[in-house]
């Protein structure tokens, strides 16, 4: 028996070495069809905090997320890439009192084998402070003034007092907290939400304590003084345009404006206007752009300037014109060659403002074909035309397309008479389908 146990014993060493070997084949044989990569986690990791003291707050703002650089199979990255793998960065604060602390922060993984190889930040100071709560008045600020003649009552607010909270050095520093109203410019009454502005003694800001109500509403009833109205601007116009042209618009700013008097009789007298000195537009062809007094009455002012600004739109009113029967020229053929035009006259359908119009005449308007490079054969050819007098346009040729049958010139033949065009305007007409 003792002898067959030794013969055993001899094997054991080589039983084991094959077992390592097995061993060492399978790892390899795994890393090799599913190899071990290190990269960064492609995923933003938010940090959390944990275990807060609800008595507590901070006061210093912890990490955003962290950076973390893993080393995993394959495989495992294709999980954690495309699968919903819990992967969290935690600051724990569980038993921590007032003061500054330096945390540590643990990764924690939901799935194996992962090596965390690095990670930043792994630490981070914060500071706590016990929640305090403070109740104070809201001050009402206004700012600016009322438009002259405007007088405001005493406003009202929706709420008189504002709990302030949040880390308690932060609260201390709060003196006050402001409703501030802009009043710049206001005619009527106001009924406005504003929000309230935690200040401290410099009347610096205090940001990160929490307010509420964070908004009141203000009211403030604003009437007019005795003594003052708001009337509108009406402009008295005399005289014509130009024949041939129109007025589009006539503007005036201000629109309005603030009279007054120390006889209030007067000023409640007034229709709702005030008229402006007369505006001649006799003759007049093109915009105007100028200032004219207000004419007011006896005792009777305006708060500001005594003038507005007028503006006067003035066109040209537009016509039709149509020129029958303009024949029609040929340009760029060749010396050698003919060309029959068909028809050889077209209707010419204009239009424009009517001053240009009433100026226009039949040697102002020249009707061609460009028949530049053509060659033997029959063409469907667009006829162009040229306008002498700018701001005149061309509406319709009727016929939109002409035939030009391009022969050989015979001895003897009269050349087709060509010209060249004269630089005005051009314009091409595409024929409608």
């Amino acid at each position: 028996m003792l002898a067959a146990l030794r013969r055993s014993f001899k094997y054991v060493p080589t039983l084991v070495l094959a077992m390592i070997l097995a061993v060492a084949v399978w790892i390899l044989a795994v890393t090799e069809s599913d190899p071990t990569e290190e990269k960064i986690y492609p995923r933003a990791i938010p940090l959390e905090i944990i275990g807060q003291d609800p008595a507590l707050m901070m006061v210093t703002n912890p990490p955003q997320q962290v950076s973390l650089t893993l080393s995993a199979p394959r495989s495992i990255w294709e999980r954690m890439t495309n699968e919903q793998v819990p992967v969290r960065a935690v600051a724990d604060l569980s038993g921590l009192g007032s003061g500054t602390h330096t945390l540590s922060i643990q990764i924690q993984i939901g799935i194996r084998p992962v090596e965390i190889i690095s990670y930043t930040p792994r630490t981070f100071n914060v500071t706590l402070e016990p929640l305090e709560t403070r109740s104070l008045p809201i001050r009402l600020v206004q700012r600016g003034e009322l438009s002259v003649g405007f007088q405001g009552e005493t406003p009202n607010l929706s709420q008189d007092m504002v709990t302030v909270s949040g880390p308690e050095s932060l609260v201390k520093r709060v003196q006050e907290v402001r409703a501030v109203l802009d009043l710049n410019g206001a005619k009527e009454s106001i009924n406005r939400s504003v929000a309230l502005q935690a200040v401290d003694a410099s009347g610096q800001t205090v940001e990160d304590v929490t307010l509420s109500p964070e908004r009141v509403t203000i009211a403030l009833t604003i009437t007019q003084r005795g003594g003052y109205r708001n009337v509108v601007v009406k402009v008295v116009v005399n005289g014509q345009v130009t024949s041939g042209y129109r007025v589009t618009n006539i503007s005036v700013f201000p629109p309005a404006v603030t009279v007054f008097s120390s006889d209030p009789k007067l000023v409640d007298a007034l229709p709702g206007y005030v008229e402006t000195t007369p505006l001649d537009l006799t003759g007049a062809s093109d915009d105007l752009d100028l200032s004219l007094p207000l004419n007011l009455p006896a005792g009777v002012s305006v708060v500001g300037e005594n003038q507005v600004e007028v503006q006067v739109g003035i066109a040209a009113i537009e016509g039709s014109l149509t020129l029958a029967n303009m024949p029609v020229e040929v340009v760029g053929l060749s010396n050698s060659l003919s060309a029959l035009v068909s028809p050889d006259t077209v209707d010419v359908i204009l239009s424009g403002p009517l001053p240009l119009l009433d100026q226009l005449r039949r040697a102002d308007v020249r009707v061609f074909v460009d028949l530049t490079g053509d060659g033997l054969g029959t063409f469907q050819r667009i006829p162009k035309v040229e306008l002498q007098i700018s701001n005149l346009r061309v509406e319709s040729l009727l016929p939109a397309t002409l035939e030009v049958v391009i022969t050989t010139r015979q001895p003897g033949q009269v050349p087709t008479i060509t010209r060249t065009p004269t630089p005005a305007i051009s314009v091409t007409l595409t024929p409608q389908p």
